[in-house]
């Protein structure tokens, strides 16, 4: 009867090392769970926003201008030559006109 007696006394003393461990366990589990909903649960940090920069926007509008005034002055050839040529079209048809008629 020693024998049995000595088995549970071991089992005894098995089931209380492991009820202590899983004690421990459980609670390292809880600590972590509550510093990750402690670390969610805190307010982001607002986004930072960025200053006007007024040297850009003004840099932007000039070449916007300076831009505006090439396309302004190329429309302006263009208009200019388109012209040109009419008037070359018209006087080249009057001296055939008149080449045809023998003048």
């Amino acid at each position: 009867m020693s024998d049995a007696l000595e088995k549970a006394e071991q089992a005894a003393r098995e089931a209380a090392q492991n009820t202590a461990s899983i004690e421990q366990i459980v609670a390292v589990v809880l600590a972590t769970q509550q510093a990750a909903q402690q670390q969610t649960a805190a307010a982001p940090a607002p986004a930072v926003r960025p200053e006007f920069d007024s040297k850009k926007w003004l840099t932007i509008g000039f070449l916007g201008i300076a831009g505006g005034l090439v396309a302004s002055l190329f429309a302006v050839a263009v208009a200019i030559g388109a012209v040109s040529i009419a008037i070359l079209a018209l006087v080249l048809r009057a001296m055939w006109r008149d080449f045809q008629k023998g003048h």
